[in-house]
């Protein structure tokens, strides 16, 4: 097994996901079969209890796990399905840890952070590296690890310390190190500045870990100079500084690290039996990055949700989105309207932006609303979807946005002027949307219908099937506490809004459309 571990410096959200995911691209091109794992050094035991605004959205797996939005990017750009534990956090080892302290695995011995939890952290790389994550259920070569956080972060010490006991375990030629940087350009001189990653690295050596390559992220491409500048005080040759400016799209990542001999390195360093030239794999994913860019029609969606300051709130529908414009050849343009600014009450309290919001709105050619938890925003979410079932508009309701279509047809179509989620209104007569008999309200964390789920279609001539390519069933991940209310289906079937899908046991609502 091979461990390529990405560490950053100088400041968070600096790419480290999409860099991970690139070098599990090349080396997947390259023949070779790739797991990753996302350290995140929080307490909390996984993603499912974040708001969005923490650490962007909340990404569900098969299994059911609640993990970091990067999982989502590594399964992606490396297509496998990854598992609950390739995510780990600092409250996920603790956990591990003082349970076997309580039940005497450690025979009366003071429990530390060195040995006992680094060693932890250690044991849960090497067991989760061998698990086969990809169609043939092969197991993996090579590990791509990225440790959440930057160099110097407090929480993140004990997962450093970890790693550089693991570098000589696993031997050298078997263990390589990235070190992701950032080189600012002030404006005031137009300079590109490398103090700031000569510090990072200085930083990194003193914990004990020496990184083979140092990536430096930039806004413009950086010149000769400054690679030089970094190579002589960095202690590397000027190959194993890499270079990766801000680009047209994130799929050309790959490509970039590529020309720079990013596989004729690691054939060296890592000792991989591979060849020095890309395969088709990599062909065909620079053919997909110029397509993109030669985009000329557009298509316009409004996605209309309450998270709409960071788009990584919604990375995985903006994602999908975006793969499904490539796929018809048109360029996305998606539109993030903000539900409370569609509101009647927006309109006195700010007039522009409410003008603004419809506008919006009205000239999209479709509209999407996604998943969401609390009250906020709901009024202005029914009022988008309400405009498009009138105006015939496209409309994608995913989860929440499902079940205010729902919400939205019973007070409109069905006149059930006071119908709504039990969510919003535990005492409202017409309870469209009720909690499952399954949700506990009493823990948040882990307790939601997650993971993987069998849709059966219960109807030959569904729009939705004919789209699924005519199957008898689809698997789609499912993340939520409340469903449709099955005692009053047949009031909305009777008035043209159809239940397509049901689960396995037919008893959940899982798909709606509206007749003609």
């Amino acid at each position: 097994m091979k461990y390529i571990l990405v560490t950053g410096g100088v400041i968070s959200g600096i790419g480290k996901g999409i860099i991970a995911s690139s070098i599990g691209t090349i080396l997947k091109s390259c023949g070779l079969r790739v797991i990753a794992i996302k350290i995140d050094p929080y307490i909390n035991i996984d993603a499912g209890t974040f708001s969005p605004y923490e650490h962007g959205e909340v990404f569900v797996l098969n299994d059911g796990g609640e993990v970091d939005l990067d999982l989502g990017n590594y399964e992606r750009f490396l297509d496998i399905n990854l598992y609950k534990d390739n995510n780990i956090t600092t409250g996920k080892i603790y956990q591990h840890v003082i349970n076997k302290e309580r039940h005497g695995d450690y025979l009366g011995k003071t429990v530390q952070v060195v040995p006992h939890i680094t060693d932890a952290v250690q044991e849960w790389v090497m067991n989760q590296a061998k698990v086969p994550v990809d169609d043939d259920r092969k197991e993996p070569q090579i590990c791509v690890i990225e440790l959440g956080g930057t160099i110097g972060d407090i929480e993140g010490m004990p997962f450093i310390e970890a790693f550089r006991r693991f570098q000589f375990k696993a031997k050298k030629e078997n263990f390589c190190n990235i070190h992701v940087s950032l080189v600012p350009q002030p404006n005031a001189t137009g300079e590109q500045k490398t103090k700031p990653t000569q510090n990072s690295v200085r930083a990194l050596r003193g914990l004990g870990l020496s990184p083979d390559l140092i990536v430096c992220r930039s806004g413009k491409p950086i010149k000769m100079a400054v690679k030089e500048k970094i190579s002589m005080f960095c202690h590397v040759e000027p190959e194993q500084v890499i270079f990766v400016q801000d680009v047209s799209s994130i799929y050309r990542v790959p490509i970039l690290l590529e020309e720079q001999g990013i596989i004729k390195y690691f054939k060296q360093r890592l000792n991989l039996p591979v060849d020095d030239h890309p395969s088709d794999l990599l062909v065909r994913w620079k053919k997909m990055a110029d397509r993109y860019e030669r985009l000329l029609k557009v298509c316009s969606i409004a996605l209309v949700g309450k998270y709409t300051k960071l788009s990584d709130c919604y990375a995985s529908v903006f994602k999908a989105l975006e793969h499904s414009a490539l796929a018809i050849n048109h360029k996305l343009d998606l539109m993030y309207i903000d539900p409370t600014e569609l509101e009647r009450s927006a309109e006195a309290e700010n007039s522009v932006k409410y003008h603004q919001a419809w506008h919006k709105l009205c000239k999209a050619d479709g509209i999407l609303v996604p998943g969401g938890f609390g009250i906020r925003g709901t009024e202005g979410k029914l009022q988008a979807i309400s405009w498009a079932r009138t105006k015939k508009k496209p409309f994608l309701g995913v989860c929440l946005g499902m079940q205010l279509a729902v919400v939205e047809f019973a007070r409109n179509c069905l006149n059930w002027e006071d119908a709504n989620s039990t969510e919003f209104d535990p005492d409202t007569k017409n309870p469209a949307v009720i909690d499952m008999p399954e949700h506990n309200p009493g823990d948040m964390g882990g307790t939601m219908r997650l993971g993987k789920r069998k849709t059966v279609f219960k109807t030959q001539n569904s729009f939705l099937r004919k789209l699924y390519g005519d199957e008898m069933f689809v698997e789609e991940r499912h993340r939520h506490w409340y469903e449709v209310n099955p005692e009053l289906t047949h009031c909305f079937e009777e008035k043209g809004l159809k239940f397509v899908g049901h689960d396995t046991e037919g008893n959940r609502m899982e798909i709606i459309e509206l007749e003609s």
